[in-house]
């Protein structure tokens, strides 16, 4: 039996923060009695990752998803639990697990800022030691991929940010990881560059196998990539499954989306209307009814265009975590 590219038990991260009260008085008595709070930021979470998997890592901010990669990737030592990436143990930071993995943080740099992009790739291939044959078809197949072209020959300074991204994560795949933590990679990109880097991450996950374990607040990102989807918040595990199972799970209703002839329907007796822009409107109705509304307006109105769509699925993550606050 193959053991799973990242296999995480129990894995907990609590700090300890210190707390006073403003002022000068109550400075100088933090310097004698210090008060302190615990704060969990990962809370004994559970799953596996298997090989040539892509599982999207969703929460709101402050949910832990920063906080379980960087110790998924040796950056931080948990405080209860295990972790185990590629069989190793991350925070024993051992070369070999080191030379097989790579994080991706959208806000963060690491290529070097006055030196041309091929410069930082460059000294990447001396950290990794990749050969020099093996450095090439990378740097080939990367430009390829990702049209890094002159961009290779820029100081990374002069890059807009899309352009940066993508050199980012050429540096970050250079040394051909088999696993991939991704930490908003498109984060602050638009729309036409989002798609690439989406399309980019695909294939190379069906090139090489690798696992990946992506946060994203963009659910055009989870939908395209991810099948699976573990939801975490306050540090905890929400759900576990498959993308479609969250939507069902969650979301009860279904969207149907109407053009008519006219703008001036009253279409409230078929369900709930959300939305309406000239002869254009969405319906939500309970799934269970939506065959038989679904023929009720297409025999009752002169219909030009429906469709019938699940909701987006931004909705159904904020009817994960509304659940979840009312639960707590």
């Amino acid at each position: 039996m193959t053991m799973p590219a990242i296999q995480v038990s129990q894995l907990s991260k609590t700090y300890v923060v210190p707390e006073r009260e403003a002022g000068l008085s109550a400075a100088f008595k933090s310097l004698i009695h210090r008060k302190t709070r615990e704060v969990k930021a990962v809370d004994q979470i559970s799953f596996t990752v298997d090989e040539g998997e892509i599982v999207g890592f969703l929460g709101p901010n402050g949910a832990g998803k920063t906080t379980s990669l960087k110790m998924l990737s040796g950056l931080l030592y948990p405080t209860s639990g295990e972790a185990h990436v590629l069989g190793h143990i991350p925070s024993k930071r051992h070369r070999d697990f080191l030379s097989d993995i790579t994080l991706v943080m959208g806000q963060r740099n690491q290529l070097v800022w006055d030196i041309p992009v091929i410069d930082s790739l460059e000294r990447n291939r001396a950290v990794y030691r990749v050969p020099r044959s093996d450095y090439q078809s990378t740097i080939d197949e990367l430009t390829e991929l990702l049209d890094l072209g002159e961009l290779l020959q820029k100081p990374v300074r002069n890059l807009s940010l899309g352009e940066r991204m993508k050199c980012e994560i050429a540096a970050a795949l250079l040394h051909r990881p088999s696993v991939l933590f991704l930490d908003e990679p498109t984060i602050g990109l638009d729309v036409t560059m989002q798609r690439r880097i989406r399309e980019f991450i695909s294939a190379y996950n069906r090139e090489h196998g690798a696992a990946v374990l992506l946060t994203s607040h963009y659910m055009a990102d989870v939908e395209a990539l991810c099948d699976r989807v573990i939801v975490i918040h306050h540090g905890r595990v929400l759900f576990d499954g498959p993308l479609t199972d969250l939507v069902a799970r969650f979301s009860p209703h279904k969207t149907i989306q109407i053009e008519l002839d006219t703008e001036s329907a009253d279409l409230s007796e078929y369900g709930d209307v959300v939305e309406q822009e000239g002869a254009r409107y969405k319906i939500s109705v309970d799934k269970a009814v939506t065959p038989e509304v679904t023929g009720r307006l297409l025999a009752d109105l002169p219909v030009i265009d429906l469709t019938v769509e699940d909701p987006p699925i931004e909705n159904v993550i904020e009817q994960v975590f509304s659940s979840e606050n009312a639960e707590s």
